[in-house]
Parts: structure tokens; sequence; C-alpha cells
């Protein structure tokens, strides 16, 4: 059984990776109406995984005996004044959800509850992953404007 504190930080973060998900698909909105449909793809796909993050959390607290206890989604930004922008704001919002999990990595630690260690790695190493893609295309991005539609093209092609 997992102790009240870890209880609440992985509820915590069901909540923010599911809002991660809803500033993705924001963002995705915003790339479609500026025609970058690559881009919208690959922000498509973003969101997705976000949402599989959170149930990652949502089924890691059901199998161990423990309720989830979902809260409400903040609304996110909607307009950028440009996708380089947009994806510097996306690099901040990963640093933001890679500071969140490592605080759940130190509680859980700190509490001894070595299965919720375990569990987090995987979130540890995801997030290693999420921010390096963010900012290799965040630094592709702002070498020249011609970077953009070449990135959009070679963005459409993430898969899930």
């Amino acid at each position: 059984m997992i102790n009240q504190t870890i209880l609440e930080v992985l509820n915590n973060q069901i909540n923010k990776e599911l809002y991660s998900a809803y500033l993705y698909t924001s963002m995705q909105a915003y790339c479609a109406n500026q025609s970058l449909c690559g881009i919208a793809n690959w922000l498509k796909v973003q969101a997705r995984e976000e949402i599989s993050h959170a149930q990652k959390i949502y089924d890691y607290i059901i199998e161990s005996g423990n309720k989830v206890k979902l809260e409400q989604i903040s609304k996110p930004e909607s307009e950028w004044n440009n996708v380089v922008e947009l994806f510097e704001k996306a690099l901040i919002h990963e640093e933001f959800v890679t500071q969140s999990i490592n605080t759940i990595s130190e509680i859980a630690e700190r509490e001894q509850d070595r299965a919720t260690q375990i569990f987090m790695q995987w979130f540890i190493m995801e997030q290693v992953e999420e921010e390096n893609s963010i900012r290799k295309i965040l630094e592709r991005l702002k070498l020249s404007s011609d970077m953009i539609y070449q990135a959009d093209a070679e963005l459409s092609l993430r898969k899930e």
C-alpha cells in the first residue's frame, strides 16, 4: 500500500500528465491553424503519449490497492507568437514535469517506498528523452525560417 504522501503526489502527477496532453493538443491546434500540419502531427502524438503516462500512474495506483483522485485540469495557453516560442514553452513545461517527477522519486526514497522508487525510474528516463527531443527540434527551428518547413515535413512522419 502506498502511503498518503506518495499517493497525493502520484495523483497530482496524473493531473500534470493530463494537463500536458491538453497543452500539446492546444499547441497542435495552433500549428494546424498555421498550416504546419507536420508539427501538428508531432504534437498530436506527443499529447497521446502524455495520456499514456497518466494511465501508467493511474494503473500503478489501482494495482497498489489505492484510489485515483482526479482533479480539474487547468486551461492551457492557446496563442503563441510563432512556432519557436511554442517549442520554447514546451521545453519549459517539460522541465517543470521533470522536476515534479524527480520530487516524487525523492519523496519515495525518503519514505522508503522501494516499489514507487523503481516505478519512477521509467519516468525519469522518459523525461530525459522528452526534453532532449524538444530541445533538438527547438535548436533546428532557431537556425532559420526555412528549417520550420523542413522540420514540419520531417515531424509529419512521427508515429505512435
